[in-house]
């Protein structure tokens, strides 16, 4: 079945005693495709994960890998012949065995074992043990493990998330460009919204057990289904608006929406589409008053609150030039993202 998904979910439920952990939940990781399974800490995105591998069994639902069928009614396979290559937090190195031989206890095909430490850079560390390793090392180990017996699919649970933030940004570019180069099929775990935006080729959103949205990155973040998932993948405020004709009135005067909404709507304001500019003296439509500011390096954000009490933040590149205290007036770049309330 070459044109069968890498792997395939379907109405997945999982409970334990009274709490249901995941909710007929259902997703498609295409064949090369890396998916990032996001949501918070509870949300079930681990145990989804969790039934795909064969570490936990449903209460009801259907899992295929590669085209094969591997949980359904009155079909279960055992872990170990899903063709899964798993990555943990830690990496889960055995600590009695060197690299060569952590990357070996698949028992790949002859040749895997050095082919796979050239994949992520660490051909000259065969004989390594992990205490000698770093971080970001024993994960690149860990991760040769699981493509050495040429998996099917590959699973990420939290691969960075021990790491330092230095370490864990330039581990990210490094994992992605690793999996593409091995054309591996990936479903990446993680609750990292940054992660899951920048290193994904689509997101899927989970919240109380149950997938809440499905896409690019570009899309569930630009495109949200709710308000709840505007919040969740970016900072945002929220205003209550007006929609018609393609516009929408809002505290921040007529803006353009692409949007088929007619009255009532949310308007989603990220920080980066917020722009600032002096008053110079004069009188304008919208005024807001500065009343902290954060200086990041590569940017700085600006907190602002408008005459009616309602707070914003704005997001630009480079020094802070606004004081607290300074009028501003406010613009908006682009169209903004509008939702039925």
């Amino acid at each position: 079945m070459t044109g069968a998904p890498g792997i395939e979910a379907s109405e997945v439920t999982k409970s334990y005693g009274d709490a249901t952990a995941v909710r007929s939940a259902s997703l498609v990781v295409d064949r090369g495709e890396l998916v990032a399974l996001l949501g918070p800490s509870g949300s079930g995105k681990t145990t989804l994960l969790r039934v795909i591998a064969g570490l936990e069994a449903p209460d009801a639902g259907m899992v295929s890998i590669g085209g094969r069928s591997v949980v359904g009614p009155g079909v279960w396979v055992e872990p170990e012949a899903r063709r899964v290559g798993m990555v943990f937090q830690d990496g889960a190195l055995f600590p009695h065995l060197n690299v060569a031989d952590n990357v070996a206890f698949g028992r790949p095909a002859a040749g895997r074992v050095q082919a796979c430490l050239e994949l992520v850079g660490l051909a000259d560390r065969g004989r390594s043990y992990a205490h000698e390793l770093s971080g970001g090392e024993r994960q690149r180990v860990a991760l040769a493990r699981a493509l050495a017996p040429e998996p099917d699919v590959v699973l990420l649970d939290e691969p960075f998330a021990s790491l330092d933030a230095t370490l864990r940004g330039s581990l990210r570019a490094d994992v992605v460009r690793i999996l593409h180069d091995a054309e591996a099929t990936a479903l990446l775990v993680t609750h990292d919204q940054q992660e899951a935006l920048s290193l994904a080729d689509r997101v899927v959103v989970m919240r109380d057990g149950a997938v809440a949205q499905s896409g690019a990155p570009q899309d569930v973040y630009d495109r949200p289904a709710s308000r709840w998932i505007a919040e969740f993948l970016g900072a945002a405020t929220v205003l209550p608006g007006v929609a018609a004709g393609g516009t929408v009135e809002c505290g921040l005067g007529r803006l353009p929406a692409e949007t088929p909404l007619e009255g009532p709507v949310d308007v989603v304001i990220r920080p980066e589409h917020l722009r600032l500019a002096d008053l110079d003296g004069g009188t304008a439509a919208i005024t807001a008053t500065v009343v902290q500011t954060a200086y990041y390096g590569h940017d700085h954000l600006v907190d602002v609150e408008l005459p009616d009490g309602q707070r914003l933040q704005s997001r630009g590149p480079g020094a802070v030039r606004w004081e607290p205290g300074q009028v501003v007036t406010l613009s908006v770049d682009g169209a903004v993202t509008v939702m039925a309330p």
